[in-house]
């Protein structure tokens, strides 16, 4: 009964790998799409139309991943930055243009938007920051 039951474990857990490898299974477009996307407080997508070309740049698979890391480790991944400046205009915060550099007009936007939030003005990227971005 043991082995059986390890087989099929054992069975499943490479039809589940061999369906995410070909991403039938656990495909980018599960959650929603592209990972980096703002999302509302019941992960609805804000996805806008335009295409900019920081949304080409090289990004995590999956959402959750960005929740682990620093915001320091962030900064410099130009697709989080690229998908930074698109929800800091979205809201009217910045107006450059969005490629991915972290800038000190990007730090403005940020302390603007710290100071409207009633939160701590630095001017960098913090958790209570991205909450308010709906970003990961």
């Amino acid at each position: 009964m043991k082995e059986i039951a390890l087989a099929l474990i054992l069975g499943l857990s490479a039809t589940i790998a061999r369906a995410d490898e070909y991403g039938i299974f656990f495909n980018d477009s599960f959650p929603g799409g592209d990972p980096l996307a703002q999302r509302d407080e019941w992960a609805l997508l804000h996805q806008g139309k335009a295409v900019n070309a920081t949304d080409f740049a090289p990004r995590y698979r999956w959402r959750w991943i960005y929740y682990l890391k620093a915001p320091e480790q962030l900064i410099i991944q130009p697709a989080y930055v690229g998908s930074m400046q698109t929800a800091l205009r979205r809201l009217g915060y910045y107006c450059g243009p969005v490629d991915g550099v972290f800038t000190p007009e990007v730090a403005d936007a940020i302390a603007r938007l710290q100071k409207n939030y009633s939160m701590r003005v630095t001017g960098t990227l913090t958790d209570p920051v991205r909450r308010a971005l709906h970003m990961p």
